[in-house]
């Protein structure tokens, strides 16, 4: 877990990957680890190293999930969002 300082105060982070991201959480993608057709789609679609992302909406049976990230909604399965690392903030 690092820390960052925020002005005057402090917010911790802990690093792991987006299905494992919660309702009201934000995160930074660190790295995309997703290879071939599905890294380009990510990429164009903004899922990019440094983006903020968090949950928008949970599907009734909790796969797909809809992210916010770079001002759009991206729905995403389980199995994909396993292979994008971020680093979750925590204040």
């Amino acid at each position: 877990m690092g820390d960052v300082d925020k002005g005057s105060s402090v917010v911790a982070s802990t690093a792991t990957t987006l299905d494992r991201l919660k309702r009201g959480q934000t995160a930074t993608v660190t790295a995309v680890d997703i290879h071939g057709p599905q890294r380009r789609r990510l990429m164009d679609l903004g899922v990019l190293p440094g983006s903020r992302i968090h949950i928008d909406r949970v599907s009734p049976l909790g796969d797909p999930t809809a992210y916010l990230v770079r001002g759009s909604v991206i729905a995403l399965r389980r199995e994909q969002a396993r292979g994008i690392h971020i680093t979750v903030e925590q204040e």
